[in-house]
Order: structure tokens, then C-alpha cells, then sequence
């Protein structure tokens, strides 16, 4: 389910969880991405996602990117 209109909501990150790296679109060009983050899935709060998937934390909108990180896409809501 890769729809960012049907994104589950997936509520704030809990440091006690295993949560993959969220990280800002801008930071692309910034981030020098280690092989061993590169998972093939992604995870928020022990949760794995695919690649693609799109959830919303909050009012963020983050979408599992190749590597097993997030990526902040905007916001899950509109407008």
C-alpha cells in the first residue's frame, strides 16, 4: 500500500522501538547512507514496512526509501 492518501497511521516514534532513520529530502545530498542501514524493509515502532510504503506520524507523511530509511514526504494532510 503505497497510496500516501491511505497511509496508516503509525504515531510518534518510541525510543524504545526499533525505528529506521527519519530523515528530510533535503538531507539527501548531505547524507553519506552506511551499507549497513540498507535493510530492505523499514521500521517504525517494531513494525517492518516495504519499500515504497508510505505512513503518517503525526502529520508527517514519511515514505520507506530503498536503503530502510524514512523520508519526510510533507504532510498527511492536504492543504
Amino acid at each position: 500500500m503505497n497510496d500516501p492518501a491511505v497511509a496508516p497511521k503509525v504515531g510518534a516514534p518510541d525510543p524504545e522501538l526499533k525505528t529506521s532513520p527519519i530523515f528530510d529530502r533535503e538531507d539527501d545530498e548531505i547524507l553519506s547512507f552506511d551499507l549497513e542501514l540498507e535493510t530492505g524493509v523499514c521500521y517504525f515502532n517494531n513494525e517492518s514496512f516495504p519499500i515504497g510504503q508510505y505512513v503518517c506520524s503525526g502529520e508527517e507523511l514519511l515514505r520507506c526509501e530503498e536503503r530502510g530509511i524514512w523520508v519526510r514526504e510533507g504532510s498527511c494532510y492536504p492543504g
